[in-house]
């Protein structure tokens, strides 16, 4: 498998060609949007892209979803590093306030709506991150206050706290970032992120290497 090869799984999200230009800016060998998650192992890395709705996209997902489960955990297992991103890391929890359907439950927790009382929704635009994790990978070198973009209503709530690597704030403090081991989730969009979501990127191609070698 060559360094740095990911695959974005396309399950109807928008935004895939600008995260995949992204990538390969930032040092992917070939980003490769793909449909059938059977061969994830030729990749060195799997990216869920992050914009759309969570119901419709978990009935994209629902041919795809026990060998896409089945693949994130064997991921677990080998080492293969997974990023989530925006709604991307939402699909990853139990489920969430935007829907009826069953996420995939890699994490425990739930997805809930932003406190609209208390600001406009979406959130959409740059804030910056309080970093809560004293090492982690995905944001190596990236400094406390960093600014990032986001465009989301809704936001996770994990049962385990030690998921959360970075905080944000709007109307209340949310997760930002969530890591255990080789998965990987972002609230915001790191490939909108200018030169911070390119470090970003980059730690994750890094992670990506390692499992090559």
């Amino acid at each position: 498998m060559p360094a740095n090869s990911i695959a974005i799984f396309d399950y109807g999200a928008g935004n895939l060609f600008s995260l995949k230009s992204a990538l390969e800016r930032n040092g992917a060998h070939k980003a490769t949007i793909i449909r059938d998650i059977d061969g994830i192992k030729k990749f060195s890395g799997l990216i869920l892209p992050g914009v759309g709705n969570f119901d419709p996209a978990m009935r994209t997902i629902g041919p795809h979803k026990e060998s896409l489960v089945r693949a994130i955990n064997d991921a677990t297992d080998s080492g293969l590093p997974m990023l989530g991103i925006c709604l991307g890391m939402e699909m990853l929890f139990e489920k969430s306030e935007e829907g009826t359907l069953d996420g995939l439950k890699i994490f425990e927790g739930e997805v809930l709506l932003l406190d609209r009382t208390r600001v406009k929704i979406p959130h959409m635009g740059w804030n910056n991150l309080h970093l809560t994790a004293k090492h982690s990978n995905l944001m190596r070198g990236v400094k406390d206050g960093s600014w990032v973009y986001f465009v989301h209503s809704y936001y996770v709530k994990p049962k385990n706290r030690g998921l959360i690597a970075a905080n944000s704030h709007y109307g209340t403090r949310f997760p930002a970032v969530v890591e255990r081991g080789n998965l990987y989730g972002t609230q915001f969009h790191p490939e909108k992120s200018g030169s911070v979501g390119a470090a970003i990127l980059k730690n994750f191609l890094r992670a990506c290497s390692q499992t090559c070698t």
